[in-house]
């Protein structure tokens, strides 16, 4: 539990959570502004101290100093460099502060300037690198401390298509190649679907699922389709088809529609209310629910 004091009293951030992420494992922390993921986040790496309970990683308390040997993070961005300082500058001051020799230091900023593609940029001052390039010298200098667990807060922020993509592939490859635990927190529902298995839904400071990706989109799959309309949707048409097919909504200026269809009905019967409504069509397509679908249905449930 997390409680934050104000001048109108405690305002509760976190209302007695719980949950255990496994070795090798990456985990989705996924939840509305507000409802407590950074919060989580900040007591997991140390920062805060929870008004109540307990929190470990790798078997020590996080408020426990020895917290830093099994923990690194990546909070808010890439807000966490130096910006005045360059690349390698960066790198170095943050193994230095993990009691790296100087020599190891210069090794291990070799190794992760050529793994993030910095070197063109390793004596460029952080504050003139791209966005892209910002992320991933905030991703090296958590990984600099080669600790066992890693927590990312929102890694891929602002970042373009490619360079999104590129940092997805190495969190999955330092999981997998690596074996480090991942909690990884992020409102890119794309990054959460391509990177975790399992994801974790908080709601105004309680966990409200916590289950693998593919069961969630099976829960919440349904029999709907999306049907393209050659010549549009007249009133008269549409009137008729809500007498049959209630869960009906019309999409792209009457030029396309979605269905729900109920368990008793199919998709032949979907096609025998469009041919009596009189409506041409061009094409049908089946509609799968995605995370960002199964993220708002449980979110405004709760």
């Amino acid at each position: 539990m997390k409680d934050y004091p104000t001048r109108k009293g405690p305002v509760r951030a976190l209302a007695g959570i719980s949950f255990r992420v496994g070795e090798g494992e990456i985990v989705g922390l996924l939840g509305a502004n507000g409802a407590g993921k950074t919060t989580a986040i900040k007591i997991l790496c140390g920062l805060l101290r929870p008004t109540s309970g307990r929190a470990e990683v790798g078997g020590v308390p996080s408020s426990r100093p020895e917290v830093a040997r099994q923990v690194a993070a990546l909070l808010e961005g890439s807000r966490n460099v130096y910006w005045r300082l360059s690349v390698e500058e960066n790198l170095r001051f943050f193994a230095g502060l993990q009691g790296l020799s100087p020599r190891e230091a210069r090794r291990r900023t070799a190794e992760l300037v050529a793994r993030f593609g910095l070197q063109e940029k390793r004596r460029t001052t952080a504050n003139l690198l791209s966005q892209g390039m910002k992320q991933k010298l905030a991703l090296a200098c958590a990984l600099v401390k080669e600790t066992p667990v890693l927590l990312l807060d929102e890694p891929t922020l602002g970042l373009d298509v490619e360079t999104s993509h590129e940092l997805r592939g190495m969190i999955r490859m330092l999981a997998s190649g690596e074996g480090k635990t991942v909690l990884l927190s992020s409102h890119d529902m794309g990054v959460v679907e391509d990177t975790c298995r399992r994801v974790i839904i908080l709601a105004r400071g309680r966990v409200v699922a916590d289950d693998s990706v593919p069961s969630l989109l099976a829960l919440f799959r349904t029999t709907a389709y999306r049907v393209s309309l050659r010549d549009g949707l007249s009133a008269e048409a549409r009137a008729r088809l809500v007498e049959r097919l209630p869960a009906l909504r019309t999409l792209d200026a009457e030029r396309a529609l979605e269905v729900e269809l109920p368990p008793e009905k199919d998709v032949y019967a979907l096609m025998d209310a469009l041919r009596e409504a009189g409506v041409a069509v061009e094409g049908v397509t089946r509609v799968e629910p995605d995370l960002e679908d199964v993220f708002l249905r449980i979110v405004r449930g709760a």
